[in-house]
């Protein structure tokens, strides 16, 4: 069964392969719903669309084994790449391209590190290139 380690939380789980992340994370106690740099995150643990990729909220970085995940959906795609209603989710995106995924679409199939909750880019330097 694969391993699925939070490094923020500094927690690991065992996971039945195939498993939804956000489902997985929510069994163990982690909150993937962060919202904006951390602020939020308590409103967002119960306001957000329930696993459907339509808010953006339960962002997370793909630090190892991003290999050991499905491909990146086209509900992903699209609400990284344009920026209404919520813009910070596709500013969130930028510099984290090849890593970042929302939980409530991610099917883990291995080994994985996640990372919740990563940083907003707004004043970075890959923010205006």
């Amino acid at each position: 069964m694969p391993i699925v380690k939070f490094l923020k939380e500094k927690k690991e789980i065992e996971v039945p392969a195939g498993a939804n992340l956000r489902e997985e994370a929510a069994k163990a106690g982690i909150n993937t719903n962060q919202g904006v740099n951390g602020m939020g995150a308590t409103l967002n643990k119960y306001v957000n669309c329930f696993g459907f990729g339509m808010c953006g909220t339960c962002r997370v970085l793909i630090k190892k084994g991003m290999d050991n995940t499905n491909p990146m959906t086209l509900r992903e795609r699209l609400k990284f790449k344009y920026p209404g209603p919520d813009p910070m989710v596709s500013m969130s995106f930028i510099g984290h391209e090849d890593e970042m995924r929302l939980a409530c679409m991610t099917t883990v199939n291995g080994d994985i590190e996640v990372e919740t909750g990563p940083e907003v880019n707004l004043f970075g330097e890959n923010f205006f290139s």
